[in-house]
């Protein structure tokens, strides 16, 4: 039995461009490539509890002796931190207080919300903390932050290709980039 919307999506959308490509490359002749389009790039932070009570303001402060760190290693934050640290120490130190891995922001969502004395950081997108109430958001220097793009393409199973590039345009546009800023986009 075929998983549903594989058979019948019109878009296919990345939480990051690696994951529409792997997609492409794991389905072939799901993604038109020449459809394809970058909408907004997603900045990494780190998100603290509110008031942020360790005081963290760059990832060096995260490699302190008893910050609990939760990490997200895959759905479009794989290799993310790694990324930011740039340096084997402050990887390897990083890593050392990390708590918990997870697979998925929202299995992260889940541990954060439900064990907010387990964790006192989490190295991630500024746009999920809009949505984290009791969290407060910590933008690093800007010499440790990347950034990752929000991909989206029509699929060349489409039926509705007209509707769907209709839609792909709203998402471009000012309104549709209000919405994406509302959320923590760029």
């Amino acid at each position: 039995m075929a998983t549903p919307g594989r058979q019948d999506a019109d878009l296919v959308y990345g939480g990051a461009e690696y994951m529409l490509t792997q997609t492409a490359l794991a389905h072939p002749g799901l993604v038109d490539e020449a459809s394809r389009t970058s909408l907004y790039a997603r900045e990494s932070a780190v998100l603290v509890r509110t008031g942020n009570p360790l005081h963290i303001k760059r990832l060096e402060d995260l490699t302190k002796e008893g910050v609990r760190l939760l990490d997200v290693n895959g759905a479009g934050q794989m290799g993310m931190t790694e990324d930011m640290a740039r340096t084997p120490a402050l990887i390897a130190n990083l890593q050392h207080n990390t708590r918990t891995s997870v697979k998925t922001s929202a299995e992260a969502v889940a541990l954060w919300q439900q064990q907010p004395q387990g964790y006192d950081a989490w190295i991630t997108y500024a746009s999920w903390q809009p949505r984290l109430p009791g969290s407060a958001l910590v933008r690093l220097p800007r010499a440790q932050r990347v950034s990752r793009g929000t991909p989206i393409a029509l699929t060349q199973r489409t039926t509705q290709a007209a509707t769907a590039r209709q839609f792909v345009a709203f998402l471009k546009s000012a309104e549709g980039h209000a919405i994406f800023r509302r959320n923590g986009w760029e």
